[in-house]
């Protein structure tokens, strides 16, 4: 090789070198810090961007952070939005229901979720579960009904908002009240629990032989000659009539549960409100009855932000009511992945991981969180930094007091304060 040859291939060399020197100094800074890159930010070639394949246009554009993801996110993690918009639905006359468990959404392994609409008078059969059953009422009116392991009865209707909850094994009913029926949403303590499977009252008395149907009820065996040979599930019943007339037919002379089934949430004194929005918490504290299951209800205002936080004690399952969500989750590694969320979508944050939930559209973003937990639990990161000796937080975070005197303290839960 000349002399000539071997100085361009060392220029050639030199400038290969610093070309990608510069993209890695680019990508390796605020905003884009992790190598290699990741994010539009990156493209350096218009190519890069395009998508000329086939496409599914309506999908793509409800995830625009999966299409587009912010240069933050880094290195993906499990998939943790699921929804009930594409859910089965079974339909009955009397209503219908879908549900997403941890078959069809493998991350949630604490919880399962069911969407149930009960017609005015439809019944969602006498049955029973193995898991605690926690439930809201989106719309409508909704007659409930439950014994108690002590032989204690209890009949309430509840309306959008109001919360039930039935021990493990406790034997239930629910039928649409009013006008326009009853629409909820049901979240059992196990991720494999399903509504499609349940201990029905119709199943056990068809597969049980009629002489100890007779020498258990004290009747002739023909009491039972009409008894349905398939489970009803849900069916059309007659409109439920007074609460009061219900209560007092159903009346034990042990009197009724020790503490509530219900309780009203959306009702409750918000545990922490600002100009942007609230969180109001039902767990066992104050719905006494709810052992296994602790719940916030969260209106995020146009604009605001759900802080940066987690959650100590368990898994976090998200129901979206209303509105348009962006939720970045961060995990070790690092690794960080955003997602949208709307109504009736699902989100999943595992025990203990960062994330936020930002209000992305131009209405009131609202939102359940469910746990499979007896209390409700949270860690604040502005809390955290605010109540940790000032030089350690500047030293870590290479800001000044200035700025850090900024930061919200006491936990406002949704920003801006």
């Amino acid at each position: 090789m000349t002399d000539l040859a071997r100085r361009r291939v060392m220029i050639g060399a030199a400038t290969t070198a610093l070309a990608a020197a510069a993209a890695t100094a680019h990508a390796a800074s605020f905003g884009n810090p992790d190598r290699p890159p990741e994010g539009a930010i990156n493209a350096r070639n218009p190519q890069d961007l395009t998508d000329p394949g086939p496409q599914n246009r309506a999908l793509a554009e409800q995830f625009p952070s999966a299409g587009n993801a912010p240069a933050t996110d880094v290195n993906g993690m499990p998939q943790f939005w699921a929804s009930f918009n594409n859910a089965h639905k079974r339909v009955q006359n009397g209503g219908w229901a879908r549900e997403v468990t941890q078959e069809d959404f493998a991350i949630s392994k604490d919880i399962s979720g069911v969407n149930m609409r009960l017609s005015a008078g439809g019944i969602r059969e006498m049955h029973w579960h193995q898991q605690a059953e926690w439930a809201i009422m989106l719309d409508g009116k909704c007659r409930i009904t439950t014994l108690d392991e002590e032989g204690r009865p209890s009949v309430q209707d509840v309306k959008a908002g109001d919360l039930w909850y039935f021990p493990p094994g406790l034997p239930h009913s629910l039928q649409g009240a009013g006008t326009t029926g009853a629409e909820f949403l049901i979240a059992f303590d196990s991720g494999m629990a399903s509504e499609f499977n349940t201990l029905l009252l119709t199943d056990w008395v068809a597969h049980t032989p009629p002489e100890i149907l007779a020498a258990n009820f004290g009747v002739p065996v023909e009491t039972f000659k009409n008894i349905p040979v398939d489970n009803l599930w849900i069916f059309q019943g007659e409109q439920p009539g007074p609460l009061a007339a219900a209560q007092r037919a159903s009346a034990s002379k042990k009197g009724p549960p020790a503490v509530p089934v219900t309780f009203s949430l959306s009702d409750s004194v918000p545990v922490r409100k600002t100009r942007s929005g609230q969180v109001q918490i039902a767990d066992s504290r104050n719905f006494h009855i709810s052992k296994n299951i602790a719940a916030a209800l969260v209106t995020v205002h146009p604009g605001g932000l759900r802080e940066l936080h987690w959650h100590p004690n368990a898994d976090e399952w998200q129901y979206y009511v209303k509105g348009k969500g962006r939720v970045t989750v961060f995990d070790t590694g690092p690794k960080a992945m955003t997602a949208d969320f709307r109504a009736g979508d699902i989100g999943y944050v595992r025990k203990g991981l960062g994330h936020y939930v930002e209000n992305v559209g131009n209405t009131d973003l609202i939102f359940v969180e469910v746990f499979k937990a007896d209390h409700f639990a949270e860690v604040s990161l502005s809390d955290w930094l605010t109540h940790t000796p000032p030089e350690m937080v500047m030293q870590t975070l290479n800001i000044s007091a200035e700025a850090l005197a900024q930061f919200p303290r006491d936990r406002p839960d949704i920003m801006p304060e």
